[in-house]
């Protein structure tokens, strides 16, 4: 690692070997599952396969965010060694670790004043916090300092956009989010409702959609809309999925056929357990680079 270290939460929601090549420390949010409590440790302590194969079953895990004392401890070791921190959190939007992570840090800033230690929300969420963090990590690869990276991560925090659709409605009305009634009848009807995440980084349902494949096309319609350059975007892009592989890989091959210019490979990783415990199982995400985000 440089000088300072770049940081966030396991709800980036990117595989192991991401965190340890990009040089990405992270602290671990944790679940509740039939009694017992686990790390959101990237599928350690529970495979994610297994979690979602319980979830299925009728298993309704619980969440608990990262709280301040986890905090302290994850970060003193850094401090302790001279490095500044610049830490991203899980969006506001969507839980109160912000409040833990700022309280922690200022506890913290007295003790090693000559460190620096930042704080912001990433009003993302998922593999969309984590091609954040990568963003950010390249900017750091290039040579930028940190105060560089603050800039640029306040530049672009709004032009990481999330597009997402859940093809099983079970686990929305099992956690009260909608009425069983309409659970059930739009699982019988395969309504697969399609949501992103806005600028104040809550999850915004945008409207419902007959069927798996009508749902991918629109996903679709609505990255051409936002991408950068539109079907000319050269940026990059990561897909998420919940329990429901092989529709990641379907959608990937769509926005492969539509945006031939797409930066690499488009990576598929797995929504982790605490980002998963509130979707469910089949849930695909879609990330890019584009316009700035709205209401």
């Amino acid at each position: 690692m440089g000088s300072y270290i770049l940081s966030c939460c396991s709800t980036a929601d990117r595989p192991l070997s991401f965190f340890e090549k990009r040089d990405i420390a992270f602290t671990c949010f944790h679940f509740e599952l039939d009694g017992r409590t686990y790390a959101d440790d990237l599928g350690k302590s529970m495979k994610i396969d297994e979690f979602y194969r319980r979830m299925a079953m009728g298993a309704m895990p619980t969440t608990n965010q990262v709280n301040v004392e986890q905090y302290t401890e994850f970060w003193e070791p850094f401090l302790k060694e001279g490095k500044d921190i610049l830490h991203l959190t899980l969006s506001s939007g969507i839980t109160g670790t912000l409040n833990s992570a700022v309280a922690a840090a200022e506890e913290l800033k007295v003790k090693y004043p000559e460190r620096r230690l930042v704080v912001m929300d990433s009003l993302a969420a998922s593999a969309g916090y984590g091609l954040y963090m990568e963003l950010l990590a390249d900017k750091r690869d290039e040579g930028a300092d940190l105060d560089e990276v603050i800039s640029y991560a306040e530049e672009i925090r709004l032009h990481i956009h999330h597009w997402f659709f859940s093809s099983d409605l079970t686990s929305f009305w099992r956690g009260g989010r909608i009425s069983k009634a309409k659970g059930i009848i739009g699982n019988a009807l395969g309504i697969c409702p399609l949501m992103n995440v806005n600028k104040d980084g809550k999850l915004i349902p945008r409207r419902n959609v007959r069927t798996k494949k009508k749902v991918m096309v629109e996903l679709l319609k609505e990255m051409e809309a936002h991408a950068v350059d539109g079907r000319n975007y050269s940026g990059k892009c990561r897909i998420s999925n919940s329990g429901c592989y092989s529709d990641a890989q379907t959608m990937k091959k769509l926005i492969e056929a539509n945006f031939p210019n797409i930066d690499g490979e488009i990576e598929i990783s797995d929504v982790g357990t605490v980002i998963g415990a509130h979707t469910g199982p089949g849930t695909i995400a879609v990330f890019f680079v584009g316009d700035e985000r709205g209401e």
